[in-house]
């Protein structure tokens, strides 16, 4: 159960950011800003992975 605390988080975070990326050709601002918000899920559940690797 503990692998799934960063690893759920790192999932959404891929898809939100991919879902960023694909939206940038129709409003590049609010693309990015999908996308920052996906690369932040990313970074928080990869360091859960680490911390709760132990």
């Amino acid at each position: 159960m503990k692998a799934r605390e960063g690893l759920i988080p790192t999932v959404l975070g891929t898809v939100v950011t991919t879902t960023g990326i694909a939206v940038r050709r129709a409003a590049p601002a609010l693309g990015w800003g999908i996308a920052g918000f996906g690369l932040a899920h990313i970074v928080l559940g990869a360091i859960d992975l680490v911390q709760h690797r132990r």
